[in-house]
């Protein structure tokens, strides 16, 4: 489910008012975690961190010309998704996430491979979230992708 907007406030009032509270603590938590260097964005129909072209000038080898996405923040029907890529790309950091969660939940950890659903919002663990945020640069993420992803 894509939510059309044309900023990040617009994206935050589409959402179920009874989500927007905690969609908004969610997002200052990864917005005042992350590394200097990442941007803010509306993309993919959701809210986004990406690295800029201007730090990264081939940018993302899927969409040519646009910014190297990092993470995702979306409301779905059912849950709030947080796709981070670093997840996904890097093995250790899935690891320790994975390990991490219990002892910030008590909730079962929904995930796909770079998507953790939070299907019951009362239960999201903002501090792994802020910690998580913190775990790469923006230098690590291009390491990561050339290595991963780039052909």
């Amino acid at each position: 489910m894509q939510i059309p907007a044309i900023s990040i406030d617009d994206y935050i009032s589409k959402i179920p008012e009874e989500r927007q509270e905690v969609f908004k603590k969610l997002f200052d938590t990864v917005n005042d975690n992350l590394p200097k260097g990442f941007s803010e964005n509306i993309s993919y129909g959701m809210i986004g961190w990406a690295v800029p072209l201007e730090t990264y000038p081939p940018g993302y080898h899927c969409t040519p010309n646009t910014p190297l996405p990092f993470i995702g923040l979306a409301s779905q029907k059912n849950f709030i998704a947080l796709y981070h890529m670093g997840i996904y790309a890097k093995p250790e950091l899935l690891d320790w996430f994975v390990e991490e969660f219990p002892k910030h939940s008590k909730r079962k950890l929904d995930m796909g491979k770079s998507c953790v659903r939070f299907k019951k919002v009362d239960d999201i663990p903002l501090e792994l979230i802020a910690e998580l945020s913190k775990k790469m640069t923006v230098d690590e993420w291009i390491e990561t992708y050339e290595k991963n992803y780039k052909k």
